[in-house]
């Protein structure tokens, strides 16, 4: 077992490096040239990002249904394929009809195999035993935008955006496909009478478990997103120079992949609602450091932060299956990720008129007040079996 929970953690974290790295962290290299190529404002091309993360939101519920009837697998090897064909899409567009188009089809994409399909999949294989697997597909993935924003930009001024595109596509198919194809296993047949079940929660202590989840994941993405376009000059807000501004935003990304080390070497030995809570209350209080001043501050808020922010992408993958178990957990994760991706989407235009009214530092004092506020939502929730 151990041996299958270590490969599938190395594989699949390698096919979400990929897969998000290709996606997700995509835009920040290519907005700027795609605009002046096309002509239009940047805001119109991004806005087809927050469209693809609203398609992912309608798609999500839909493919883990699918998932929890036929495996993860499947979903995944139709997700490179999928994301290949918008990303040549988006190669092949010199306007914004097709643009959104490619972005609506990598938005499909994105739903059959980013991260939920990736944890809905062990799941499946795995049971209660995945838990291993999901924080070691989280550590590996963690390096997704240090890798791609460093290797889009390195490629992006000999290749051009069209060039970066296709040579992305081509390394979902040419990499990921067969590595997904040769070494993720299929998930085993299902009872007829599991599949035909109903998989949402349907007693009432679990609707509510559901909701209180739904809650918090949707509060804290909102959160982040809102913070993440708008770090750098919020940092530069708070008294750094703009030198020390990307340094400390640079320390985010370690803090995350430290926090999910830290959660793995403590592993079952700590109640996993106990670390959850934890983990949450990490970014207040990093936000309550800032109250000092000073790089030093900046630097406990960024790591405390990327923490609590690490251990939360862990969380949207253990917690469910540790409340509700895993009959169903796919479509648990599908129906979760509607609020998740509909605060990403929007959380930038919402929160514009309060970053352009508050200071830096009172933006950062509300996050993490509205963080501390989200970890409430945990305290009910209770995993079957303890007190």
């Amino acid at each position: 077992m151990f041996d299958t929970r270590f490969r599938l953690g190395a594989v699949l974290g390698i096919n979400q490096t990929l897969s998000w790295g290709m996606t997700f962290y995509l835009p920040a290299i290519v907005a700027a040239p795609v605009a002046a190529s096309f002509g239009e404002s940047g805001f119109a091309v991004l806005g087809a990002f927050s469209w693809a993360l609203l398609v992912t939101g309608a798609c999500a519920p839909r493919v883990g249904k699918w998932i929890d009837h036929h495996g993860g697998r499947g979903a995944l090897l139709a997700s490179i394929l999928v994301i290949a064909a918008g990303q040549a899409v988006l190669a092949i567009s010199h306007g914004l009809a097709l643009w959104y188009l490619g972005w609506t089809i990598i938005g499909v994409g994105m739903a059959m195999g980013l991260y939920d399909a990736a944890f809905a999949t062990v799941g499946g294989l795995l049971g209660q035993e995945a838990g291993p697997s999901i924080t070691g597909i989280t550590l590996v993935a963690g390096f997704a935008s240090t890798v791609f924003w460093t290797l889009g930009a390195a490629l992006i001024g000999a290749l051009e955006w069209r060039g970066l595109l296709l040579a992305y596509a081509g390394l979902m198919l040419a990499v990921n496909l067969p590595m997904v194809w040769l070494l993720v296993p299929p998930a085993p047949p299902r009872p007829k009478q599991q599949a035909a079940t109903g998989s949402l929660p349907r007693s009432p202590s679990q609707r509510r478990a559901l909701v209180l989840l739904g809650a918090f994941f949707a509060v804290r993405w909102f959160i982040t997103s809102a913070l993440a376009v708008n770090a750098l000059l919020l940092f530069q807000g708070v008294g750094l120079t703009a030198g020390q501004a990307v340094g400390v935003a640079a320390l985010i990304g370690p803090g995350q992949v430290a926090g999910r080390l830290l959660e793995y070497a403590i592993g079952p030995r700590v109640d996993i609602l106990v670390k959850a809570r934890v983990a949450a209350l990490l970014f207040p209080l990093g936000a309550g450091l800032l109250l000092l001043g000073g790089p030093i501050a900046a630097t406990g808020f960024a790591l405390l932060y990327g923490m609590s922010n690490g251990v939360m992408t862990i969380n949207r993958g253990t917690l469910p299956l540790a409340i509700f178990g895993p009959e169903g957990y796919a479509s648990m994760l599908g129906w979760l990720a509607v609020p998740v991706l509909l605060a990403q989407a929007t959380a930038p235009t919402i929160t514009a008129p309060l970053m352009a009214h508050l200071s830096a530092l009172n933006v950062f004092l509300v996050s993490g007040g509205a963080a501390a506020v989200a970890v409430l939502f945990l305290m009910p929730l209770r995993v079957p079996g303890t007190r």
